[in-house]
């Protein structure tokens, strides 16, 4: 019994002493509107993250190893708390018990990267999908965003960091400047 809480303790020493998995900053920026489009109507905004992987960056560098890379965010948290401060930027105001909602569902966000010693081709994708919806029905829109970079030289964190942040806050901006949804949102909430 005591060999086996030896080897126990060793195998959980090990393990907490191995090298953590590198991470990014997922710092999307909310896109704020300049005026009020409506005069606080309520809803309740909820989220889901339906990727099948949690990662945010892949990692090829061409010797059959390719690397995950993770955000140190919460990638659903931190995209619905931007939107919520775009819509509260717009006149919307947050609630718990209101019978207007927003889903918004992240059905993919990821980085791919390869590269050598001599350059490096990064495409980012992000796929948003939003409903609004109320008493009276609701609208679906998917947002899409993509970025492409190549550049000399191995891509290094920052310039993953870089592109992944760029894809978001490009679709944010199209969430923010949507007339369809602003105005769905304005005529039914």
């Amino acid at each position: 019994m005591r060999k086996l809480v030896l080897a126990a303790s060793i195998a959980l020493l090990t393990a907490c002493s191995a090298p953590q998995q590198e991470q990014i900053n997922f710092t999307p920026r909310a896109e704020l509107s300049n005026s009020n489009i409506v005069n606080g109507s309520s809803f309740t905004l909820t989220s889901k993250d339906v990727r099948s992987a949690q990662y945010v960056a892949l990692v090829d560098s061409g010797r059959s190893n390719i690397e995950p890379i993770h955000s140190k965010q919460n990638v659903r948290i931190t995209l619905e708390n931007a939107l919520l401060e775009q819509f509260q930027s717009q006149g919307f105001r947050s609630s718990v018990n209101s019978e207007n909602a927003i889903v918004v569902e992240v059905q993919e966000l990821l980085v791919s990267v390869k590269h050598s010693v001599m350059e490096n081709e990064m495409d980012a994708r992000l796929v948003l999908e939003i409903t609004a919806e109320t008493p009276q029905g609701k609208l679906v829109k998917t947002y899409t965003g993509t970025a492409e970079r190549t550049g000399a030289l191995s891509a290094s964190n920052d310039e993953i960091q870089l592109v992944l942040n760029d894809v978001s806050n490009l679709v944010l901006r199209e969430v923010a400047n949507d007339r369809e949804l602003q105005s769905y949102m304005q005529e039914r909430f």
